[in-house]
């Protein structure tokens, strides 16, 4: 017979049910009161484990990272050997998560930073990290799609990583605007076709000394 499943502790009901609600209700309409009802733990407990739910949202930024950094790392697009193939598996694997109602599929740190970006800069700087720490996991394979293809763009791959959000995030506030999961799909079709293009345009080469071959050129 299997071990029966090891109990959450307050804390962990508290983080999980700050991920479901504030993407759900937003973060200046989440409470106390909501949270601890969701996570079915007393107030006290709430406030044995968190100062306030300032404290709570930056604790739950980090558990964001954590959970959709594990469902990223164990992804299937990480399984092409070409880099460009990778990152445009990538969308193709974000536009798969468009599934069931907008809170469960929307960023929760998306969702709070546009609420407290000013009001509460931990919050803001929580939501920062998670956001370009994900970022920074394509830039490896944007990187490599570029040497390549021996493309010395004036554009870096950290730029275009950050990019991929800034069209994710704003593909989750239209299907927030719109009520329906449809336009983001577009959004993300519409970034794929752009790095499609982007990576068939001609290469630029950076300048090189004379009679210095480089090593696309030699391919």
């Amino acid at each position: 017979m299997s071990k029966p499943a090891k109990k959450l502790d307050a804390r962990a009901k508290l983080l999980d049910a700050a991920v479901s609600v504030i993407r759900s209700k937003g973060y200046s309409a989440t409470t106390v009161d909501a949270l601890c009802a969701a996570a079915g733990v007393t107030k006290g407990a709430f406030f044995h484990h968190f100062r306030s739910k300032d404290e709570l949202a930056v604790a739950a930024a980090e558990h964001w990272s954590q959970m959709t950094g594990a469902l990223f790392t164990d992804a299937p697009y990480h399984d092409h050997a070409d880099p460009l193939a990778r990152v445009l598996a990538y969308l193709d694997f974000r536009k798969t998560l468009l599934q069931g109602d907008l809170p469960d599929f929307t960023c929760l740190v998306g969702t709070m930073v546009q609420e407290t970006y000013e009001t509460a800069p931990a919050i803001r700087e929580a939501c920062e990290r998670s956001i370009t720490g994900h970022a920074a996991t394509l830039e490896a394979d944007i990187e490599a799609a570029m040497r390549a293809r021996c493309m010395t763009p004036d554009w870096t791959a950290k730029s275009l990583a950050l990019h991929t959000q800034a069209v994710i995030q704003g593909g989750f506030i239209l299907a927030k605007a719109t009520g329906a999961a449809a336009i983001a799909a577009d959004s993300i079709d519409h970034l794929r076709r752009y790095i499609e293009m982007l990576f068939s345009a001609p290469a630029r080469q950076s300048p090189r000394e004379p009679g210095k071959e480089t090593d696309c050129e030699t391919h």
